[in-house]
């Protein structure tokens, strides 16, 4: 199954430099049933120090492309239905994960997700600091759409 931004197909080769993620609606085409998560698009992690190696930070593309969120529900639903029942699109492109943790719950709020049962969503929350939000400002940078 693809995923879809501004009613175009996007692929990997769609990645532009700075983001790092993004925050997602995924509908069940049957339904109508939705849900609104975040995804990196790029892992990082630091492999194991041992007596002969430092650890390093090591930087991956992550499982984006297979990714249908978390929702339970969500997953039944889509190895009951099929993946060609489900429609993925991409909200926004987001250069930090502040940016796409502010977004994820900005939507999440906006829909009141938790409150209508046309959502699976069935929980919400993040941490966010200011800060992390007020840097990407300095750099010019927006919240994409």
């Amino acid at each position: 199954m693809t995923w879809y931004f501004k009613e175009k197909e996007f692929k990997i080769e769609d990645i532009e430099e700075g983001v790092i993620g993004f925050v997602y609606l995924i509908t069940n085409l049957k339904t109508e049933r939705k849900y609104i998560g975040k995804k990196r698009l790029i892992r990082s992690f630091k492999t194991r120090a041992t007596k002969k190696k430092k650890a390093k930070r090591v930087k991956e593309i992550s499982n984006w492309m297979d990714y249908y969120g978390s929702s339970a529900e969500l997953l039944r639903d889509i190895e009951f239905l099929g993946k060609e029942n489900f429609r993925r699109d991409i909200l926004y492109l987001c250069a930090s994960f502040a940016e796409m943790s502010y977004l994820e719950i900005k939507e999440q709020i906006d829909n009141e997700v938790l409150f209508r049962e046309d959502f699976y969503n069935k929980f919400i929350g993040c941490r966010i600091n200011a800060n992390h939000l007020k840097l990407h400002n300095k750099k010019n940078l927006t919240l994409s759409q």
